[in-house]
């Protein structure tokens, strides 16, 4: 025997009668049988999955199977839980290939939200209504939709590799969709509010808001700036890291920057590099002050004694209470970057340059995010249509020059 369906009748009852289970049953070759010393015929016991709980799915499934078997396609369920799969796939994949602070963030979803949900389940046991449970369970512990998302997220990506790995047939989180991510309106500053905000700063802190804004790089990337990939000829600076700060064992230092393509140079303007180059002195002049106790990092934006500023305390001791002070709303740090997008949109810049100087992956990107702040050019194209065919704008049957 080949293979053959099995049935079986369950105590639960469905539509006033018991409930019946099917399972195909088939042959994976020959193992050695210690107890009895020889070799004996293997077989496989599959229970069918509830989508497809009938006889006639059931055979369906059965023929895959012995084809699979047949070709040398057939993988068989490993048994290794979450918790061990979670260690392979760390150990084989994660380390060495994402960053350090990612993660630190990959161990703290772990910990908190995928082994307390299937840390002892093996994962060819991983269904999907138990992904479709955890994404509505956290959703409904108070979870933004934002946070759900990368806990399936990392999910889908491990279990795809389980799949390549060949330890499991299918990943069942492809078939749970991600929640829907409300799309957070961007805030920005009206060119007066920026001059009220750089008018308000204090002298040492006047350069780095002025680069902030007038280049759209984000805060990290801000802190860990370096005067040798400052090219004061070319009014360019070279975004190479990132300033990180410590997460569980993960040092606080540099790292490189959010993506690949992050790493490229951004336009600096005439007041921005006059501005830098009197920080300069001013920072030379702290130098000689401390002596031997400055840490010489070559960092732009430093403390007094040369280290690197803490990015919290730029926010929460720095930032904010200038807002304040100036009298501006509250906005986060990182609408400085698209307050500098806004700006380039305003003053008539192609949207290839906005996303050359934002540094997005791909002009997709820079359309979703401000899309709604290019201007509409419909009417100017079409009445350009019509000086380009009849030479001169043609008149509206309201008598009106479109």
């Amino acid at each position: 025997m080949r293979g053959s369906i099995q049935k079986r009748t369950l105590k639960a009852m469905k539509d006033g009668k018991p409930a019946v289970q099917y399972y195909i049953v088939y042959e994976l070759g020959m193992r050695w049988d210690e107890k009895k010393e020889k070799y004996v015929r293997r077989q496989k016991w599959e229970r069918v999955p509830e989508e497809q709980n009938t006889k006639k799915k059931a055979q369906k499934l059965l023929t895959k199977r012995l084809a699979e078997i047949d070709r040398g396609e057939f993988i068989e369920p490993d048994t290794v839980t979450f918790r061990e799969f979670k260690d392979i796939w760390v150990s084989k994949y994660a380390e060495g290939q994402v960053r350090p602070a990612t993660m630190e963030l990959y161990r703290s979803t772990f910990n908190r939200h995928l082994i307390p949900a299937f840390g002892d389940v093996e994962i060819a046991k991983i269904r999907v209504e138990d992904v479709q449970e955890l994404k509505s369970k956290k959703l409904a512990e108070g979870l933004s939709p934002e946070t759900v998302k990368k806990i399936l997220r990392l999910l889908r990506q491990m279990l795809d590799h389980a799949v390549d790995w060949g330890r499991i047939r299918t990943n069942p989180t492809r078939k749970v969709s991600f929640p829907r991510i409300p799309r957070r309106e961007t805030d920005f500053y009206s060119p007066e509010e920026i001059r009220l905000l750089l008018k308000k700063a204090p002298a040492k802190w006047y350069p780095f808001y002025l680069v902030a804004v007038t280049t759209g790089m984000r805060l990290g990337e801000l802190l860990a700036m370096k005067w040798e990939n400052l090219d004061w000829n070319q009014k360019q600076y070279s975004v190479k890291e990132t300033f990180s700060q410590k997460r569980g064992p993960t040092a606080r230092g540099f790292a490189e920057t959010k993506t690949e393509g992050s790493a490229q140079t951004v336009d600096l303007t005439a007041t921005c590099l006059r501005a830098l180059e009197a920080h300069r002195k001013r920072q030379a002049e702290e130098k000689l002050k401390v002596g031997e106790k400055y840490q010489d990092l070559g960092l732009i934006f430093a403390t007094g004694i040369g280290s690197g500023w803490n990015d919290k305390n730029v926010v929460n001791r720095e930032f904010h209470p200038l807002l304040k002070e100036a009298g501006l709303r509250r906005i986060r740090f990182h609408d400085l970057r698209h307050t500098c997008a806004s700006l380039l949109i305003a003053q008539g810049e192609s949207p290839k340059y906005v996303q050359r100087q934002l540094r997005h992956a791909s002009i997709q990107i820079t359309f979703d995010r401000y899309g709604h702040l290019f201007p509409e050019t419909n009417r100017k194209a079409m009445r350009r249509m019509d000086e380009t065919l009849f030479g001169k704008p043609a008149k509206t049957t309201r008598g009106q020059a479109v």
